[in-house]
Parts: structure tokens; C-alpha cells; sequence
């Protein structure tokens, strides 16, 4: 894995709107940049990233979880591809095994990691889409945490970000 740099993004919400919550609701983007091990090869075979999806799960739940004081309720998943790559690059990072290792940190998660991915360029926004981890169907949980990594992703790089809320939406009501 070609790191370049962690960077992790904590927001507490206190309020919405005129209304103070009952209480605090946490989010945590935990975000990943790195060397596209795909742009500099010819091959089509995206086995490597796959693997790396998983390291890169492992690697940065730790970081999420640290900025939580309460259990996880949501969670997602987004990648930025720096232009020189490809859409599927995310697919391959986010897809076939990085759930396993988000799921294992947080002792479960029973419902499909929401996730984005997009091609772009530095500073970009990406909204992160997030889902409660046990519940498919908790409209409560469904919301996005946009975030952006300032410099990333240079045209060979890829930014992923996994993205944890101790809570629902703030004033959840639907």
C-alpha cells in the first residue's frame, strides 16, 4: 500500500435547524490517500486492488473508531479516482472485501456498506451515503457526510474514505 497521507474529519452536530438535539451526533470520515497501483500498468486484472480494499479497511477503521466515544449505528464507503483512473479501480477498492474488515471492527453489521465513486480531480467533493449497519430499511440512518481531502486526488491517486456516525440523521422524524 503507497500511502501518502490519513486524514480524518470528525463532525458534531449539536443542532439542527433552532432546534438543540437530545443529544450530540458524531461522524467520522476516515480517509485513505494513495498511489493508484493500476494507472502506471496495462493490464486490465484489478485482483491487487481488491486485496488492497480489504488492507485499506483494516487500516483505517482503527482510526475511525478512535474518534467515537459511542457505538457505531451508520457506516458507508466512497472512493475518489484521480483522473488518470478508472471508475472500476473504486468498484474493485470498495466492493468485493472491504466490508469484511469495517464489519469486524465494529463487532457486526448485517446491512450492504452504502457507497459512491467517482473520477476527478484535486480538492474534489464526494457525498459519502450512510445506511444503518444492522437495517437495510431504517429510513432514520439513510443521510451523506460530504467531505473532501484538501490536495487529493492528484491525477494518480485514489481517496477512499470510510465514514462512521454514532447516530442518525439530526432530527430524524420520516
Amino acid at each position: 500500500m503507497n500511502l501518502r497521507r490519513i486524514h480524518v474529519i470528525k463532525d458534531i452536530i449539536y443542532r439542527e435547524g433552532d432546534r438543540s438535539l437530545d443529544r450530540p451526533i458524531t461522524r467520522v470520515a476516515a480517509c485513505a490517500v494513495l498511489l493508484n497501483p493500476a494507472v502506471q500498468r496495462s493490464s486490465l486484472d484489478l485482483d491487487d486492488l481488491i486485496v488492497l480494499g480489504a488492507d485499506l479497511g483494516a487500516h483505517l477503521m482503527p482510526h475511525a473508531l478512535a474518534m467515537l466515544t459511542q457505538p457505531v449505528v451508520g457506516y458507508g464507503k466512497a472512493a475518489m479516482v484521480g483522473v488518470l483512473g478508472e471508475t472500476e479501480h473504486a468498484a474493485a477498492l470498495l466492493h468485493p472485501q472491504m466490508g469484511k474488515p469495517i464489519r469486524a471492527a465494529i463487532g457486526g453489521g448485517k446491512a450492504v456498506i452504502p457507497s459512491n465513486s467517482k473520477v476527478c480531480g484535486v480538492d474534489s467533493v464526494i457525498d459519502v451515503p450512510m445506511g444503518h449497519k444492522d437495517d437495510p430499511w431504517s429510513f432514520d440512518e439513510m443521510d451523506t457526510m460530504s467531505v473532501m481531502v484538501p490536495r487529493a486526488p492528484r491525477p494518480d491517486e485514489i481517496v477512499v474514505v470510510i465514514v462512521l456516525s454514532d447516530g442518525c440523521r439530526p432530527m430524524a422524524r420520516v
